[in-house]
């Protein structure tokens, strides 16, 4: 994934700029940088790997010499962003946050148009930010370049543009990553964590539509393009990655992912499975085990606990094998809570079950009696196509696709086959869970059901993007 923050004030923005970009921290891996622009400095900006560090300490520095009253910051995924930019429409900074998934398409129309040449790269690639650039570069106007970026991009697309006189937002085509709107006296900001201006002072004042695109200065936000009425959003905001304190879509995530745990406490009641605690796997599925809890009436435990005061995050060493020892080194058992106990565990979702497994290995060999495992999210099938949250170079590195090879001697069954699958009362289903419950270890599985998380989600199933749960775009 990736996020971003920009402010446009009538005073100096970099404080704002910098606390807000790092409110977005959660969302990032390897890449940082905040770009501004003030009246006597012009453009400046500052870039640094993130890996081994967080945003703060390896900006601190940078920011007591920036000065500006409009800026960008964002936490990247893989490409060094923001990039400055000079063209026949002057000088801009940009950052995005998408998938591109047509790059050599882009890349094969612009030489076409002209001498283009590429100077930034990513992992031996053209860096998707310099792409949408080239993109807008193509037409005379920045608004009219935003428009044509997002009609050819296949995949997701949202952006901040900085330019000497304000800067321009632009939500996704189908609206797949949100962009949020505070003010706060003479400055606005645009954000992806509608939470992250909260502490700074900014009131929520509206949150783009899908599509739209706008242009905000210190003295207001102006619509340029208006949004569209389909719209795709990211279920996975409210079950993983989005952070919980923030609303998309008027939707609080903390509160989504308590009816999301109450659900499956409802199912599991039916079932008369009534384990002695029930424990969130930290962080992200805590809210959704203290929702089963408050429904089930069955206390909440937690039996480790995440120690993350040194740990950089789990997500953050590209070898799978280092993140899963990382994963495991955060997490401190508390053996008077696991000692003889049945424990139900509720994480946001199961991708490939290796530190599922292995917390599971771990409870019980310290004493637990039963380690039920309820996944916040229905079993994920097919790899994502419009964001970059997910690591797997394979959709085969999902254990749900090598249980179905397993079972049905093909990685590529025909997709009436596949369907079945995915339905969660049909026979197919209950031998993919069985298979995946005895491989990894488990007491008892149960998924999310589709139907259940979008009604907790509380949204039209229409705008919800739910691919890699059904494979429907």
């Amino acid at each position: 994934m990736g996020g971003f923050f920009g402010v446009a004030s009538q005073n100096d923005c970099v404080f704002d700029l910098f606390y807000g970009t790092d409110y977005h921290s959660h969302l990032g891996t390897r890449r940082a940088g905040m770009a501004v622009y003030g009246r006597g400095k012009g453009f400046d900006r500052a870039i640094h790997n993130i890996e081994s560090s967080y945003f703060r300490p390896k900006f601190e520095s940078d920011m007591q010499k920036m000065e500006g009253n409009l800026g960008i910051g964002c936490i990247s995924d893989y490409e060094s962003q923001p990039l400055i930019i000079r063209s026949h429409l002057g000088t801009f900074a940009i950052t995005t946050v998408g998938r591109i998934n047509n790059h050599e398409e882009i890349a094969d129309m612009l030489y076409a148009n002209g001498k283009q040449h590429f100077l930034e790269m990513s992992g031996g690639g053209i860096n998707p930010t310099e792409l949408v650039a080239a993109l807008i570069n193509q037409q005379d106007t920045i608004a009219d370049g935003i428009r044509r970026a997002q009609e050819v991009i296949r995949g997701s697309m949202t952006l901040l543009v900085l330019t000497p006189e304000g800067i321009y937002a632009a939500r996704d085509l189908l609206g797949r990553t949100p962009v949020e709107i505070g003010r706060k006296g003479d400055s606005f900001c645009a954000c992806f964590e509608s939470f992250s201006f909260l502490n700074l002072g900014y009131e929520h004042y509206r949150e783009l539509g899908p599509g739209e695109v706008v242009f905000m200065t210190p003295n207001g936000v102006e619509t340029v393009k208006p949004p569209l009425t389909e719209k795709k959003i990211c279920t996975f905001l409210w079950i993983y990655y989005g952070f919980a304190a923030s609303d998309y879509e008027g939707l609080n995530v903390e509160q989504v992912r308590y009816r999301c745990g109450s659900a499956l406490a409802k199912r599991d009641l039916s079932r008369n499975i009534l384990p002695d605690c029930v424990a969130g796997v930290p962080d992200s599925g805590v809210a959704h085990a203290i929702g089963y809890s408050n429904e089930a009436r069955i206390p909440y435990s937690r039996p480790f606990v995440k120690y993350t005061p040194t740990w950089p995050r789990s997500f953050m060493p590209t070898h799978q094998t280092k993140r899963n020892l990382i994963a495991k080194m955060k997490l401190i058992p508390d053996h008077e809570l696991i000692r003889g106990k049945s424990l139900l565990l509720i994480d946001d979702s199961i991708v490939r079950g290796t530190q599922l497994r292995e917390t599971t290995e771990y409870l019980l060999s310290s004493g637990a009696r039963e380690v039920h495992i309820r996944p916040a999210c229905p079993p994920l099938v097919f790899g994502c196509k419009y964001l970059n949250f997910s690591r797997s170079d394979s959709e085969m590195e999902l254990i749900t696709r090598r249980i179905i090879q397993k079972l049905e001697g093909t990685a590529h069954p025909d997709p009436g086959v596949l369907d079945r699958y995915l339905d969660p009362d049909s026979a197919e289903y209950g031998t993919m869970l069985e298979e995946i419950r005895r491989e990894l270890n488990f007491t008892s599985l149960h998924f999310h059901r589709l139907d259940d998380m979008i009604e907790a989600v509380g949204l039209d199933p229409c705008s919800l993007c739910t691919y890699c749960w059904n494979g429907k775009e």
